[in-house]
């Protein structure tokens, strides 16, 4: 079985994912960022796979909260997924956002970014907060994950070494923001990944070393104690431990939750079927396809490609796509 590239993930998806936010409640012990109240329901419609509304919605944040960037990040986030969805193929055993070129809708979400991280600037300069550092980082974030799916390397590298000086000045200012270790522990998984080659092209263009055990550690406190960042942390520790490390039972233990809560999310469905079926639980693996092919997404280029994804991955199951009549 082929294994995916390191280093072609770490462009494509490295840094690519620090961003993508979600509600969970805090223990006592740890800080929680000061979220408005129509937030909630607004990550819930994101991770519902709600998007058209979840959109509408953190339009309407800005309108309201001008100057607050949570509602461009999170407008970015809704337009992230149908990126990520429409990008998505079927490829080592696993459905994935690898790589495409540029398009029209980039424009709008780089400028949402921007928007963002130059309201959490302008905060900055009043008055420093770990949790506008916080969001500079997740704005710079924004911009990186968009450059790796576009295989913009430079760019990706450039924002994604700022955006993790955002995340560690948030958290010398605040060693309790749980949500800050997403974006940490990301970068730390990611950059130990590389190949020996990467490793020393990193070295020249001065990127950051990073550990991966410490890299799982920090999105397993992210998945613990944040506050906006525990699902897709869990997310993307699952599709870690799948892509780079074959770790699918643990993975499977870390997804299984997600699809379970949402089982509108077609994505989530697919990445639990795609552990499933390396686990050789052929049938269980075809219910999770099954499910994802039979759920409508608002956007018909991303609902086309869920259902090319879904028999991409029936076929390698080598089972029928429909079941069978008794």
């Amino acid at each position: 079985m082929k294994i995916a590239n390191p280093l072609a993930s770490f462009r494509n998806s490295a840094v690519a994912c620090l961003f993508l936010l979600l509600f969970s409640a805090n223990p006592a012990h740890t800080s929680q960022l000061a979220l408005p109240p129509e937030v909630p329901a607004i990550l819930e419609k994101i991770y519902a796979f709600d998007l058209e509304d979840a959109s509408k919605a953190a339009k309407h944040l800005q309108k309201e909260r001008p100057d607050d960037p949570l509602g461009y990040l999170l407008e970015s986030d809704a337009l992230w997924w149908r990126f990520w969805c429409t990008a998505a193929e079927f490829k080592y055993g696993m459905s994935d956002a690898r790589r495409r070129g540029k398009l029209p809708a980039d424009q709008h979400y780089f400028e949402l970014a921007s928007i963002a991280s130059s309201l959490a600037s302008a905060q900055l300069k009043q008055s420093e907060s770990a949790e506008m550092q916080f969001y500079a980082g997740m704005a710079d974030a924004a911009a990186a994950r968009l450059f790796a799916l576009r295989g913009e390397n430079r760019n990706t590298a450039r924002f994604g070494v700022h955006a993790r000086e955002h995340f560690l000045r948030a958290k010398t200012l605040d060693p309790h923001l749980a949500d800050a270790d997403f974006g940490l522990g990301l970068y730390n998984y990611y950059v130990d990944t590389l190949s020996a080659l990467a490793k020393i092209m990193r070295f020249f263009m001065g990127i950051p070393g990073g550990s991966k055990q410490e890299g799982i550690r920090l999105l397993e406190n992210s998945m613990a104690d944040g506050v906006l960042t525990p699902n897709i942390a869990r997310f993307y520790l699952a599709m870690n431990l799948h892509r780079y490390d074959q770790q699918y039972e643990r993975a499977l233990n870390v997804i299984s939750p997600l699809a379970e809560k949402y089982p509108s999310n077609p994505l989530f469905q697919l990445a639990r079927g795609d552990l499933l079926a390396k686990l050789g639980r052929k049938q269980q693996a075809l219910v999770c396809y099954r499910a994802a092919a039979a759920l409508s997404a608002s956007d018909p280029h991303c609902h086309s490609r869920i259902q090319q994804l879904v028999r991409a991955a029936i076929a390698a199951l080598g089972l029928p796509l429909e079941p069978e009549s008794r």
